[in-house]
């Protein structure tokens, strides 16, 4: 599957990208090959294939979840340009 040059400037466009005229040909070559290269990868058969979580076996340590304040909440408010009641302090912000 080719990208053309078109598709390159609106997927930098999108990602908010600065790409030069020089840069378009390249980038555009270079993501089609990352495209095919997909498409292989696409057509390898991993149905009889078990999810792997790692490479190693191991057990997880998990701990209890409890929630407390920090045992230092004015501490930690110090460090607040604003806080109230308690809480941080921060601008309404509605688009």
């Amino acid at each position: 599957m080719a990208i053309d040059i078109d598709t390159v400037k609106r997927v930098a466009n999108l990602a908010r990208i600065h790409v030069t005229d020089e840069e378009l040909e390249p980038l555009s070559m270079e993501l089609s090959s990352i495209l095919e290269f997909m498409q292989q990868l696409n057509a390898v058969d991993v149905s009889d294939v078990e999810p792997l979580t790692s490479v190693t076996p191991m057990n997880l340590n998990l701990r209890d979840d409890i929630v407390t304040d920090g045992k230092k909440p004015h501490q930690i408010l110090m460090n607040s340009a604003k806080h109230k009641e308690g809480f941080f302090a921060v601008p309404k912000m509605i688009e």
